[in-house]
């Protein structure tokens, strides 16, 4: 890195702005949950966690963040979203323990005419009131200009006669917002360039949303600019298209924009996969940097690049983020894809054998099967005629399931030529197969992985009796492994998955 890099400040706004992300809410547990690992693990600079007044179990939930913070000496990372009501925001501020407040204003003229219906004098006057009344209570303000792109692109002399007139009492940061997703790259570069050259001195930051996939991008530009400030959120949650997102713009910053931040990398996939499941937003497996896809070489010509010279590897390598390159199996594999993944697994096979393996690789890639690494033992099992190579087999499974019914499960189950027959409950039919797995195991001293996904693939349009793939992804220690079933029955795919991953461990 150069000499000249610039330091920016990343204000994460996943626990406020994202939970206007449709459908997401989080609970206290939670919210404290990310709170900490964006501070402790990741080590973004501040976090915005929720607007003031919104309900009394926010405010207990910002408490208990809060309190938390005070004891790690963080609390002043914590921040409020309030707005200009003199004391109200402020007092709801103070009770929660937090010290920042970050004040809603208006940033383009036509909100302030057409939604507070007041003046500039009259705004001005009530932001400086509740400025003063938080100075007075210990709590500090900084500013959001809210729709100030669509304030600078058509009333720019509002939006200088509003900071002039706001630089006259307050001296906190002020959030430069492009509300609604409306800025291009050279928009974004113009207007920071002239707030700044306008402004000195003054510590300005971008608060950016996505509508036109650009928030990186204007990111980028406001840095360039001289912005002392990106707001971010995880996975991009956020109202309509979402947010800047926190992965993306980190490590663009950090290659691309001669810049540093305090965030550590290799925590970014971590904290990704702690919103998507306390959010219920699944992330598109082709989502830059966290999805599940984007360090997966599909076609074989790239996986022979790679073994040869990394040809194939661009600057984004996953070990930054704790990750690792993989080589999918599908009908674009070549002889390089087939060598990596039996790699993956320890196992060398003889030439032969190995072309056999891609033959069947593309053969079911062609027919529209998924094939994972962990396919391939049973693969070459096949291929090479060995039988009676699986030490666990369920030979048989009752489930009994109804509305207003425990769902029950009776398994048969032969482990190295004894059949053992074990029942379990659960919350489904699966949950209760599971249990009675989990009896057996413990009988036979050996530890079930834990399952961290399940996904069910069916054919759009298809027949009931059409094949039905289940992918379950399980955890092991450190490791990760997915293991596929197919049938025409849901239930009984995730019963061969799991029949995979017994024979695996």
């Amino acid at each position: 890195m150069q000499e000249n890099t610039k330091s920016i400040e990343i204000l994460d706004v996943t626990l406020r702005d994202g939970e206007q992300t449709r459908g997401v809410s989080f609970n206290t547990e939670e919210k404290l949950n990310i709170a900490k690992y964006l501070l402790k693990n990741v080590r973004v600079n501040r976090i915005e966690v929720a607007s003031a007044r919104v309900s009394k179990g926010e405010l207990h939930t910002v408490k208990t963040i809060t309190e938390w913070a005070e004891s790690e000496k963080l609390v002043n990372q914590i921040e409020i979203l309030g707005f200009v009501d003199r004391n109200l925001s402020i007092d709801w501020v103070k009770e929660s323990g937090a010290k920042t407040m970050n004040l809603l204003t208006k940033g383009s003229e036509k909100h302030l005419r057409l939604q507070l219906k007041k003046t500039i004098d009259q705004h001005l006057k009530e932001i400086r009131e509740t400025i003063l009344y938080g100075r007075e209570n210990g709590i500090q303000s900084n500013l959001y200009l809210e729709d100030w792109s669509n304030g600078f692109l058509n009333s720019l002399s509002y939006v200088e006669e509003m900071v002039s007139g706001l630089l006259e009492f307050h001296t906190g940061k002020i959030f430069l917002a492009d509300t609604l997703g409306i800025l291009s790259p050279d928009e974004a570069y113009g207007a920071f360039t002239h707030m700044i050259q306008k402004f000195p001195g003054v510590h300005f930051e971008f608060h950016g949303h996505n509508d036109y996939d650009l928030s990186v991008a204007n990111c980028l530009s406001a840095t360039k600019a001289g912005i002392k400030g990106v707001h971010v959120s995880v996975n991009g949650l956020g109202e309509r298209a979402g947010n800047s997102p926190l992965e993306a713009v980190v490590t663009a910053l950090h290659d691309k924009g001669n810049t540093r931040t305090t965030v550590v990398e290799n925590e970014i996939t971590s904290v990704s996969k702690l919103v998507e499941i306390f959010s219920g937003k699944r992330i598109s497996e082709n989502r830059p940097i966290v999805g599940g896809d984007v360090f997966t070489q599909t076609a074989g010509v790239h996986a022979d690049g790679d073994m040869k010279a990394n040809l194939y590897a661009n600057p984004i390598l996953p070990e930054r983020f704790g990750r690792k390159r993989s080589y999918a199996l599908g009908k674009l594999a070549g002889k390089a894809s087939i060598s990596e993944n039996l790699k993956e697994i320890g196992m060398v096979l003889s030439p032969d054998l190995e072309k056999k393996l891609l033959v069947k690789v593309i053969e079911m890639g062609d027919a529209g099967i998924n094939v994972t690494t962990e396919d391939l033992p049973f693969l070459i099992a096949d291929l090479s005629g060995i039988t009676g190579e699986q030490k666990f087999e369920i030979q048989s499974w009752v489930v009994t399931s109804a509305k207003g019914v425990l769902p029950t499960a009776s398994i048969a189950f032969r482990y190295n030529d004894k059949v053992y027959k074990e029942s379990g409950t659960g919350d489904g039919g699966y949950d209760a197969i599971m249990d009675a797995l989990r009896k057996l195991s413990q009988k036979l001293g050996f530890q079930l992985p834990t399952l961290s996904d399940y996904n069910v693939r069916i054919p759009p349009g298809g027949k009931s009796s059409a094949l039905v793939e289940t992918i379950i992804t399980w955890e092991k220690g450190d490791e990760n492994f997915r293991t596929v079933g197919l049938d025409s029955d849901q239930l009984a795919a995730a019963v061969h998955a799991t029949e995979k991953m017994l024979n695996l461990i």
